[in-house]
């Protein structure tokens, strides 16, 4: 469980991860450099209360694609919303899966990111044309503060 959702700040954590709109993935170039990028994401939960991965569709063309093929682990931040006292940060081991369905079957992706998506790039089928890389984030480690 990488977030106790009958913790006030797990709970407050797992909220986070279900309504935030951005994040920012850290990935590491093969020569040692972190490369931190804002990401459109979707936080899928697990079987288990408190558990789940992230998914991201990254650009075909991103230099992340390479980092991750050098070194999976990454890191992944939700902006804090006021003085420092509300973040949400997860470590964790990073995939590029192209057996995972594209954005345009991803109903959970849509439902948050569709309009946005239809209005500024072409509707889901062109959109996944250049961010057709889903990348799937096993949680290793969270933390957390604020709620």
């Amino acid at each position: 469980m990488i977030f106790d959702p009958a913790d006030k700040t797990g709970a407050h954590a797992l909220e986070r991860l279900d309504s935030a709109y951005a994040a920012w993935l850290t990935t590491v170039t093969p020569e040692g450099q972190p490369q931190s990028m804002p990401v459109w994401f979707v936080w899928e939960p697990g079987a288990a209360a408190g558990d789940g991965e992230i998914v991201v569709y990254g650009d075909h063309r991103a230099k992340r694609n390479r980092n991750l093929e050098a070194n999976p682990r990454v890191s992944f931040h939700l902006a804090d919303e006021d003085r420092g006292e509300d973040f949400v940060t997860i470590e964790g081991t990073a995939r590029i899966d192209p057996e995972y369905p594209p954005v345009g079957e991803n109903a959970r992706y849509l439902a948050k990111y569709g309009k946005t998506i239809d209005q500024y790039y072409g509707g889901p089928a062109q959109f996944g044309a250049t961010y057709s890389m889903p990348i799937r984030i096993t949680p290793t480690r969270g933390r957390a503060a604020g709620g």
